[in-house]
């Protein structure tokens, strides 16, 4: 009986080890801006996920993509982070940026809050405006 009791335990235990958080989230959505205007070849679309949290110091990112861009505006996005790395009580905001040979093209200028929570109403779309020159 005692042996019985042992194997059971040790069952049960192990199967609430292998269960586990998702390991990847995502979110997707389109970056864009108003201004008609065809983005050079060599541009590239960069949209980040960061920690926002704390007001006097660099924003953490989470999730980060980057790319050279194929077609024109809305510029699809995918960020996949870890889950594990959310925590309760933070803020936490999506970021994009078009750059072509080192020169900022556009850049959004509004913060785009995120809970992360699964909630999130996807595709998320970024506005980008035109970098003063």
């Amino acid at each position: 009986m005692k042996r019985l009791s042992l194997i059971l335990l040790s069952a049960l235990i192990g199967a609430c080890s292998s269960v586990q958080a998702p390991s990847k989230a995502s979110l997707e959505g389109e970056a864009f801006y108003l201004q008609r205007i065809a983005l050079p070849p060599s541009a590239v679309l960069t949209v980040s996920l960061q920690d926002v949290s704390l007001a006097d110091a660099p924003a953490v990112a989470l999730a980060r993509q980057s790319g050279p861009i194929t077609g024109q505006v809305p510029l699809p996005f995918k960020l996949e982070y870890d889950p594990a790395q959310v925590k309760p009580g933070h803020r936490y905001a999506v970021s994009a940026r078009v750059e072509a040979e080192g020169n900022l093209l556009f850049i959004s200028t509004e913060q785009h809050a995120v809970n992360l929570d699964g909630k999130d109403q996807q595709p998320l779309r970024i506005r980008m405006d035109a970098a003063s020159r």
